[in-house]
């Protein structure tokens, strides 16, 4: 799984379940580079989303990356059964995880690239002290739990935070932004310090459609 910049994460929170492999075929084809999947609990978040099974349905449907996003709690217990599933990426909470460097490690040993996500409201220094051992942060750039919300452009402080932090301790790592990436926002991230994107709605339920949508932000980010 590469880490690199300008990466399109199409999240399937937004696409329609029953044409998912289509649409996740038609995500590929016009050129989207990870396929991001959004794991919620019910408890640490206020939604109940996908597991295990969703992932390797999605791994037998594509060949590109999953970049799986855990918004669970214990999501430790969890890390095996997603890893099995096909998960190239895991990313977990910072919040949700009282022993992250073990449960980094943990990742790791699965052979999966892995991540720590922060909610707006979480602050850079969470992450100090395990930076060494990150791939990915993701940015939360609205509250967790729900496709379709707003962006909070206060989070673009924190992205340029964030950078400085990994430029010092560990440049090769990337950042990540979740959360109404549109047309709109998505250049203001990356020129904030985001190199992967994660979109729901601007791909899978833009009005130019997934091809068109997908062509739109792309060629947002290579003009910049």
């Amino acid at each position: 799984m590469d880490m690199k910049n300008d990466t399109i994460s199409a999240s399937i929170l937004s696409a329609d379940f029953s044409h998912l492999a289509d649409q996740i075929k038609e995500a590929e084809q016009a050129g989207v580079d990870w396929i991001h999947l959004d794991v919620m609990d019910g408890h640490y978040v206020p939604n109940i989303s996908m597991g295990p099974f969703i992932v390797e349905t999605c791994n037998r449907i594509t060949s590109l990356p999953l970049d799986v996003h855990l918004m669970i709690e214990e999501p430790e217990k969890y890390l095996s059964a997603f890893a099995r599933a096909g998960a190239d990426n895991i990313t977990v909470h910072v919040e949700t995880c009282p022993h992250l460097n073990s449960t980094l490690d943990s990742i790791h040993n699965l052979g999966c690239k892995a991540g720590v996500a922060m909610n707006p409201s979480t602050p850079v220094e969470a992450i100090l002290e395990v930076a060494y051992l990150l791939d990915l942060v993701l940015v939360m750039t609205v509250n967790p739990g729900y496709s379709g919300q707003s962006f909070i452009p206060q989070t673009l402080g924190k992205v340029k935070k964030v950078r400085q932090l990994l430029d010092e301790l560990n440049p090769a790592a990337v950042i990540e932004v979740d959360g109404g990436i549109n047309n709109r926002t998505i250049c203001q991230a990356k020129e904030a310090g985001a190199g992967v994107f994660v979109t729901a709605t601007a791909v899978f339920a833009n009005p130019l459609g997934i091809s068109g949508g997908v062509k739109e932000l792309r060629g947002l980010l290579t003009a910049r």
